[in-house]
């Protein structure tokens, strides 16, 4: 803090701390100026403006399933609901059903509450399990 200081020698201490004198509020009264490295300032700035440009933009991912679905292939529609969910994405789980099967609606309802306990640790439901329909059963998670 060197306080209010004429232009010339303002221009003069930063010549001889080899920095320079840059104009950080130009709109005060009298005009704030700091004895900074230009090139660092100007980097800073970048970052901070990149950084705040990053906001992740949440999506809602699907992961289709069927009734007879096998247990290997749920495990691996898992790992990718898991990796959605650290991703801060939302997860739509379906159930579609086909033909005879949509006589046992049942039979869908306990693998989509299969797959809602088995994310239990990392994901809340936002919908609970509801039919879309004559033939999808969803229901929706997201990241605790």
């Amino acid at each position: 803090m060197l306080g209010v200081l004429a232009t010339d020698a303002a221009l003069e201490v930063a010549a001889q701390a080899g920095l320079d004198l840059v104009e950080v509020a130009p709109d005060e009264r009298p005009p704030v100026c700091r004895i900074l490295d230009y090139g660092k300032f100007k980097y800073e700035q970048k970052r901070k403006q990149a950084k705040s440009q990053k906001t992740h933009q949440v999506q809602v991912k699907e992961i289709r399933l069927r009734p007879k679905t096998g247990d290997h292939d749920i495990d691996v529609k898992l790992r990718q609901a898991r990796q959605f969910l650290s991703d801060k994405d939302k997860v739509k789980v379906n159930i579609e059903f086909k033909g005879r099967e949509m006589a046992h609606i049942d039979l869908g309802r306990e693998v989509l509450m299969d797959v809602i306990a088995k994310l239990d640790d990392v994901a809340k439901v936002e919908r609970s399990p509801l039919m879309e329909g004559k033939k999808k059963m969803s229901a929706i998670l997201a990241p605790k």
